[in-house]
């Protein structure tokens, strides 16, 4: 070959397993293969850490839904409670009434005072959130009504042309259907 001619250049392989780390001698460190033990053990410690996780969580969920059930029942109990108090002030009141019917003689004063016991029973009880709906001469809603009976009425087809018992509403929900007398055509 001439100062001309250059050799090819030869594009060698580098081996794989050529080790860099220079602190240790030879490539033995970075062929080793984890064993099948190794890898089971490691395995079967994630596969414990997982159960305990999961038994942990278990059981905080667990004591959450017992504290939950608890706290619900403890409301229940006392939800009424409040609505009692205020009702034994009417009762009070009804006693008082009561007493007073049986030595009165002026029939007035006891139907003005009826008429306050009555006032003061639905003061309270509208307070508490419970207010009647009006159903006479509205359309038949099956939402808030219950239909007793249809009469043939001339004009309020479809409509309550009279209300047997009202219907009420607690804090925007209904508790009570209103019974009505729902008018129909009178050709039926």
């Amino acid at each position: 070959m001439s100062e001309n001619e250059k050799e090819p250049i030869v594009e060698q392989e580098i081996p794989l397993d050529i080790n860099s780390d220079e602190n240790v001698a030879g490539t033995s460190h970075l062929n080793d293969e984890m064993t099948n033990e190794d890898e089971n053990a490691k395995l079967q410690a994630e596969v414990g850490e997982w159960k305990d996780k999961y038994m942990r969580l278990l059981a905080e969920f667990d004591n959450f839904k017992k504290r939950s059930y608890k706290e619900k029942a403890e409301l229940i109990q006392t939800a009424g409670k409040e609505v009692i108090m205020s009702m034994v002030e009417v009762l009070d009141d009804s006693e008082r009434a009561e007493k007073q019917m049986a030595t009165a003689t002026d029939i007035n004063a006891i139907k003005e005072g009826t008429q306050l016991v009555f006032n003061k029973l639905r003061h309270t009880l509208q307070q508490k959130g419970l207010k009647a709906f009006e159903s006479k001469g509205e359309e038949f809603d099956v939402e808030k009504h219950e239909a007793v009976t249809e009469i043939p009425a001339v004009g309020m087809e479809g409509k309550v042309v009279d209300e047997l018992e009202k219907g009420y509403m607690l804090n925007e929900k209904l508790i009570r259907h209103a019974k009505v007398v729902v008018g129909k055509s009178s050709d039926n």
